[in-house]
């Protein structure tokens, strides 16, 4: 992914960097997902995989950035989606966690691609959950700690938006994967830690009101064309806004 119009990063860049400031730096606590309940696959063998490399522009802004996307949806994808123990693979892949200035934006944009196959290699399934927030970029005179404000808040936006990826990455997987994933109570299935204090205990994965019969599952449609905005509560009554849990 390449852009021309951002010969103004590298002075903002520098300018942030260099900015002297009276004020005591901020602080960003890393965010933990670790409370959402984990979305098993009825696979093997589970491979997931940062395939994202930034271009130039892109990578000097993520690493003035406390959360970048990349490590934090990262994070969220080895700990939420799990491998049942039944048959096949299943690989997922962060294809793009990018964050660029577009003139006066800051424009982030995530997509997770989830592969399936058979033990013998054949293409059973296919989602992908895709994402894009902006936000002001600061000005060129910015401080240290308002640039990583601005790059930490759209890192936030990405996850936790109303079509954030917390609630995109679900969804999408259930509309196109329903078949493949091992509902509550299915062997495999683990527990997380509780949510913290004052955030929204996101309810585990039901079983669909007509589930398939029993056997192996049914090849999955590809999802195809834009990804569909979800509604405003997910099945299992996963709000469609989750919401960060507070500093510790």
């Amino acid at each position: 992914m390449k852009f021309t119009k951002f010969a103004p990063v590298v002075p903002f860049a520098a300018l942030a960097l260099a900015a002297c400031s009276s004020a005591p730096p901020q602080s960003f606590p890393p965010l933990d997902y670790s409370y959402l309940p984990p979305l098993v696959l009825k696979v093997s063998t589970l491979n997931i995989v940062n395939a994202y490399v930034p271009d130039a522009g892109a990578a000097n802004m993520i690493a003035q950035d406390p959360a970048p996307p990349a490590a934090t949806m990262m994070a969220v994808l080895q700990h939420r989606i799990v491998a049942s123990g039944a048959p096949g693979t299943g690989t997922v892949t962060l294809e793009t966690a990018s964050v660029d200035q577009i003139g006066g934006n800051l424009v982030g944009r995530l997509t997770v691609d989830i592969n399936l196959t058979s033990p013998d290699g054949r293409s059973t399934g296919f989602a992908e959950a895709s994402v894009t927030a902006s936000a002001p970029a600061p000005d060129p005179d910015a401080s240290e700690n308002d640039v990583q404000a601005a790059l930490y808040g759209l890192t936030k936006q990405l996850m936790d938006g109303p079509n954030g990826m917390n609630v995109q990455l679900q969804y999408q997987m259930q509309q196109h994967l329903s078949n493949w994933i091992s509902w509550s109570g299915a062997p495999g299935a683990a527990s997380g830690p509780a949510a913290p204090a004052g955030a929204i205990q996101a309810a585990p994965l039901p079983a669909p009101p007509a589930g398939p019969a029993a056997g192996a599952p049914a090849t999955s449609v590809p999802a195809t064309g834009t990804p569909v905005a979800p509604p405003l509560t997910l099945p299992g009554g996963v709000p469609a806004t989750l919401p960060v849990p507070p500093p510790a």
